[in-house]
């Protein structure tokens, strides 16, 4: 590395420290971001990283560490303060941060993305049930926004068309929905016991029915299903990690609909790892239907 800059130094391990939080926190998106070239990983890992920085804030070491709500609130509006003076100015001295304002400014990633997603990790500081109005704004927030981001992240420095890209922009917002919507159901138990929130408009801890449960995942199948038909108008490394990532998302929706509902109010259901090597597999070979993929009978 002796010809390149102080600058280009810092980038690099800017994008490192991005590229290890992913492999500590997702399994699944990990595994999806590994079929990505070696650019387009390193720019969804920056907005990965960030994203998930933001919600440690929000759900994880701070409050173990015994930081007030308002302590919290604080940290949460000093990191959004440093993104956009990142995104204006180039550097962070905080290597997340500038990893994902780096990849932000080459890709078209402004405010009108950042400040909702940070709207909706706010909301989570005091919120703790949600109206339609309210957690259609959250969703908007915490995960359309992303898959937006991420479509930005897989078009940098390729021809698009405006009506393509509008289909794709569509499709990533209903992926990203389907897989917060997943994520609210799976983690049901832990949502109402431990952080005393209930994502799901009208949805009660000791009235949680079978009726609402297939209700629900109806709404994340439509979501999947919309985001499905925009997958052929992706470049093709792109496709294929979006491809996965929807494959066991789909595995984890049908086995969340095979769990009776007082049983997803005890445990967290998770896809196993030699499941999503089998759906890797099929993916690899071309296979996008959900259908297809392999079930297993047990949770």
């Amino acid at each position: 590395m002796a010809n390149t800059t102080a600058l280009e130094r810092y980038n690099a391990a800017a994008l490192k420290t991005s590229a290890e939080v992913i492999r500590c926190y997702s399994t699944s998106f990990g595994l999806a971001c590994r079929l990505l070239d070696g650019p387009t990983r390193a720019r969804i890992e920056a907005v990965y990283a960030l994203v998930r920085v933001a919600d440690e804030v929000v759900d994880g070491p701070a409050a173990a560490a015994g930081l007030s709500a308002e302590q919290v609130e604080a940290m949460l509006d000093a990191l959004e303060r440093e993104t956009e003076t990142a995104l204006h100015t180039g550097y962070s001295a905080n290597l997340v941060v500038h990893a994902f304002a780096v990849t932000a400014r080459a890709t078209g990633i402004g405010t009108d993305l950042t400040r909702p997603f940070f709207a909706s990790m706010r909301a989570d500081i005091t919120q703790r049930e949600h109206t339609p109005e309210s957690f259609s704004r959250y969703v908007y927030g915490s995960a359309e926004v992303v898959g937006l981001m991420c479509v930005k992240a897989f078009l940098a420095g390729r021809p698009t068309d405006p009506a393509q890209e509008e289909i794709l922009a569509d499709g990533a917002r209903h992926l990203g929905a389907a897989f917060q919507k997943i994520n609210f159901l799976r983690d049901l138990a832990e949502d109402f016991s431990t952080l005393g929130r209930s994502y799901f408009p009208g949805i009660r801890p000791g009235s949680f029915t079978e009726q609402d449960k297939h209700r629900l995942l109806d709404d994340i199948d439509e979501d999947l299903r919309i985001s499905l038909a925009s997958l052929p108008g992706l470049p093709p490394a792109p496709r294929r990690a979006v491809a996965l990532a929807q494959a066991l998302f789909t595995e984890l929706a049908l086995r969340l609909r095979r769990t009776p509902a007082e049983e997803l109010l005890r445990a967290r259901i998770r896809v196993p790892n030699g499941v999503k090597l089998r759906i890797l597999a099929r993916t690899l070979s071309g296979s996008t239907a959900p259908e297809t993929y392999p079930k297993e009978t047990t949770p």
